[in-house]
């Protein structure tokens, strides 16, 4: 099953778990209007259905994402309608009520590091890049987003730099949880292992009430 004229792919291993796969590689699935829209849609019908216990999000041919559409942001005609769909896109991420792994092969950059760093657990492939870049463009990076993951310095270091770091450097400072050689597998395995347990959506909506508001748009 696909949404947004395909600009994210829905789709089951079993009747517990659901994978949405960003799917505009041509633009290394950057996270366009359509693809926000489509992503936000999914996860809130998935909210409420009860067969999805655990969902997984990855990107297509490789790559993670690249951040929002710096193309379609250019020719916004309205900055302050953009920040509060923006916002409200970002919340409906993080605060999904069931449990979000996101599985990163390339990159995974500016607000498609927002995306993983939003979801629950983090498993990379080898070929993983993460980092805030944007800031070397003037774009402020999601510095409480980021501290919410890592240590504060780590987060410091990272939002000023807007340095990359490879799959290595993100398992030791704690960007991401696991790197393995397939990483959508192996978050699809572990999807399922924590659907299985009874208590993970309480746990879940435990968790996003103990977190402080990243997001005040």
């Amino acid at each position: 099953m696909s949404t947004g004229d395909a600009v994210l792919i829905r789709s089951r291993t079993e009747e517990s778990v659901v994978q949405l796969t960003l799917s505009r590689p041509t633009a290394r699935n950057a996270l366009s209007f359509a693809l926000r829209h489509a992503l936000s849609d999914a996860l809130d019908d998935l909210s409420t259905d009860q067969t999805c216990r655990a969902v997984v999000i990855t990107g297509s041919e490789g790559v993670f994402c690249a951040g929002f559409d710096l193309k379609e942001l250019a020719h916004s005609e309205s900055p302050e309608e953009l920040f509060v769909e923006a916002t409200a896109y970002h919340r409906s991420v993080h605060e999904f009520p069931k449990p979000l792994i996101a599985a990163i092969s390339g990159h995974a950059v500016a607000g498609g590091l927002d995306l993983a760093l939003m979801c629950d657990v983090r498993i990379a492939d080898t070929t993983a890049r993460l980092g805030q870049p944007q800031v070397k463009m003037g774009v402020p990076a999601a510095f409480d987003l980021v501290r919410s993951v890592v240590s504060e310095p780590v987060a410091r270091e990272l939002c000023l730099t807007g340095r990359v770091v490879d799959a290595s450097e993100a398992l030791r400072i704690g960007l991401v949880n696991q790197v393995v050689d397939d990483c959508v597998d192996e978050a699809l395995k572990l999807a399922s292992s924590i659907a299985e347990s009874p208590g993970s959506e309480a746990l879940k909506l435990e968790i996003i009430g103990s977190q402080p508001n990243l997001f005040t748009g």
